[in-house]
This record gives structure tokens, C-alpha cells and sequence, in this order.
């Protein structure tokens, strides 16, 4: 079996369904083997486009997507798409074919190109390495949530593989979660807040964490918000106040900027989440939660802040509270809140004079001849 072939075989069997791309020579064999093996292909007409279909479709299912490309222009012609899937922490593969004769047109550095937008670069490094070189790229796709930029070699890629079979396991590691102490910090934090807001961002978006989150903050009488990448993740909630910064309605400004404990669920706390800091009060405790530690108070000194999955941190707090604290609190959770919630969180419910006239015209208008969603 030839190295392009066993990549494409390896991927499919390690639960790979969906694979973007633009095919060109040095892509197209590891592309049809993983067709072959069951994957599905979708073309696109751009090499840009095909990076963004694979970030979303990462982002959405929760799988490992595969963005294939072909060596030198193939591979920048997806950078914009990858460094957005690489900020967002997407679980995405890249696997790109790579000219490694220096006389080739289509020669570059691209691994240097992957760590400069932030993604992890690895190669495949030999027909005897191929196998165990695809298990690692994928493995810290999954388990660490990161892109991955796999350099396939034109030359190896076509060699015959030399220890068929012989791939290592990269077994799935548990995120991590902050330990006892810290949650019960965490939870008597909640027991004490008055006005606690959730802000859940792009991190929160992991299997089970909505659900997670929704339940921690029933317990602890919390409204819900989110980063604008995450918006809509809790509608239908009574208590869900939108989307937090420059899109936040004036209703949604007031009352997250009335916290007096605000946690960032995976979210970064940046100036447009919070309004260059406008939206967090003076004197309010502020939490963040991060599956990666370097995030947490990179854009503002938090009170605490706890390292570990957004999931496994609500549920173990909600826990600590129903053991230690039972009957819930009612928090932010009040009728006068909720009546306001209800009858005034929506651009389209709040009052509006139109200021257009002597030639020119309002932004914000609602009147004819057309309605501003702004």
C-alpha cells in the first residue's frame, strides 16, 4: 500500500465522515482514498470557501472535519479560513500535499505559515512514521480541540508504506477540571451574588455544554448571555438576555452591566464582548472559565479563574450547590426582570424616534420606506 493511500485509509477509519477541498494533483490520491473509504467529499470552488465549510461543519457537529489541499498556492489560498478555524480553537485537519524540492514553483515554508496564524504544524514524516503521523495530527484535533496543519510530502506520500498497521494509539484525553477547592470557591461565589450574569462564548459551544450551563444557572438564579459567535445558543430560555457587546440591546447593556458577579464560560471577556470593559461594573467579581489556560485574564484581570471544561465545571458546581446549598436561589431571577425580559429585550420593542429629514437619513430608522434591523 501506497503512504497516500494508507493516510486516507487511516483517517476514515478513525472516524473522519466529512472532507472539504479542491483537488489538484498532489491532493488527489489521499482525498480519493478517503472517499473510498467513506467519506464524504464536498468540492469547492475556491480553496477559501472550502476552509470555511470545514470550519463550520467542525464547529457544528463536534467531528473532526478535514480541509484537503493541494501543495504551495492550494494551501495559501485557505488561509484566511484556517486562521479563523485555528483563533476559534475548530477541530479541524488540515492535510495538505507539500513540494519539498526547493526548485518547485510550488515550494514553500508551510509549516512556518501554520505557527505564524496560530495552528499546530506537523508533517508526515517518512513511510515508516505515516501512520503514527496521522493518529497524533488527529488525536490533538480532538482531544485538545486545535488545528492542525499535516504537511503530506509529495515524495513520501507516494513511497510504500513500511509498517502497515503499526500506528500507536492517541487515546481521547479528559478535559480537564478545576479541582474540589476551586469549585467550591466557584459555588460560594454564586451563593453570595445578587446579579449574576452567564456569558457564554465560542469555548461553550462543546457537547453538553449548553445544557450544563443552563442548569448551573437555575441553580444559582443566573441570566444567560452570549458572545456573538455563540448567539442563539439559548433561545427559547426565559431568562436568556442575547448576545453581550456592541450588539447588545440597551435592555441587555443594563443588565449585564448591573452584574455583581460575572463568568465568562469559554469566552475571552475581549473589548467587543465587553464593550471595551463598559459592560463589567466596577465593583463586580468577575469568574472565567477556559479549557485553555493561557485565555484566562489575557484581556482583563478576573477575581478567579478556573481552568477546565465548560461541561464538566458547570455540572460539578451545580452539584456542589444542590449538596451544600439546597433549594436554589433566586438571584437575578426576578418577576420584575422577567416582565422586562419578556416585553422589552428585542430591538423591534423599543421605542424609536426617527431623526431623518432635511436630506438626510437616520441609521437606526424603522420608518418607510424600509425597516433597519440596526
Amino acid at each position: 500500500m501506497l503512504v497516500h493511500e494508507a493516510i486516507g485509509r487511516q483517517l476514515t477509519d478513525l472516524g473522519v465522515r466529512a472532507v472539504f477541498g479542491v483537488v489538484g494533483s498532489g491532493n488527489f490520491h489521499f482525498t480519493d482514498a478517503m472517499v473510498r473509504g467513506g467519506a464524504r467529499f464536498v468540492a469547492a470552488r475556491h480553496e477559501g470557501g472550502a476552509a470555511t465549510m470545514a470550519d463550520a461543519y467542525a464547529r457544528m457537529s463536534d467531528e473532526v472535519a478535514v480541509l484537503s489541499l493541494h501543495q504551495g498556492c492550494g494551501y495559501t489560498n485557505a488561509l484566511t479560513g484556517i486562521t479563523e478555524a485555528a483563533k476559534s480553537r475548530t477541530p479541524l485537519l488540515v492535510l495538505t500535499a507539500e513540494a519539498t524540492d526547493p526548485k518547485s514553483n510550488f515550494a514553500l515554508d508551510q509549516a512556518a505559515i501554520a505557527v505564524g496564524i496560530g495552528a499546530v504544524a506537523l508533517r508526515v514524516r517518512s513511510p515508516r512514521t505515516a501512520l503514527d503521523d496521522v493518529a497524533q495530527a488527529f488525536a490533538i484535533c480532538r482531544n485538545q480541540r486545535r488545528t492542525v496543519v499535516l504537511n503530506v510530502p509529495l515524495d513520501v506520500q507516494d513511497a510504500l508504506l513500511e509498517a502497515e498497521g503499526s500506528a500507536r494509539e492517541h487515546r481521547r484525553v479528559v478535559e480537564p477540571r478545576p479541582d474540589d477547592s476551586e469549585i467550591a470557591t466557584f459555588a460560594q461565589l454564586l451563593e453570595r451574588a445578587e446579579r449574576p450574569v452567564f456569558v457564554v462564548g465560542r469555548g461553550g459551544r462543546s457537547p453538553g455544554s449548553r445544557d450544563a450551563v443552563r442548569e448551573l444557572a437555575a441553580e444559582a438564579g443566573a441570566l444567560l448571555a452570549t458572545s456573538a459567535v455563540s448567539r442563539g445558543m439559548f433561545n427559547g430560555d426565559d431568562w436568556n438576555i442575547d448576545v453581550s457587546g456592541g450588539f447588545s440591546s440597551p435592555l441587555t447593556a443594563e443588565l449585564i452591566s448591573g452584574a455583581d458577579l460575572l463568568v465568562g464560560f469559554g469566552c475571552a471577556l475581549n473589548m467587543w464582548t465587553m464593550r471595551h470593559g463598559r459592560l463589567i461594573a466596577p465593583d463586580a467579581t468577575v469568574v472565567q472559565i477556559d479549557l485553555d489556560p493561557e485565555a484566562i485574564g489575557v484581556h482583563r484581570d478576573v477575581d478567579l479563574g478556573l481552568w477546565g471544561g465548560v461541561a464538566g465545571t458547570a455540572r460539578a458546581t451545580a452539584a456542589w450547590l444542590r449538596a451544600n446549598s439546597p433549594g436554589g436561589r433566586t438571584g437575578y431571577r426576578t418577576p420584575e426582570v422577567a416582565e422586562r425580559i419578556r416585553s422589552g429585550l428585542r430591538w423591534n420593542q423599543i421605542g424609536f424616534e426617527d431623526a431623518s429629514g432635511d436630506g438626510r437619513v437616520d441609521p437606526g430608522g424603522r420608518g418607510p420606506p424600509a425597516r433597519s434591523t440596526w
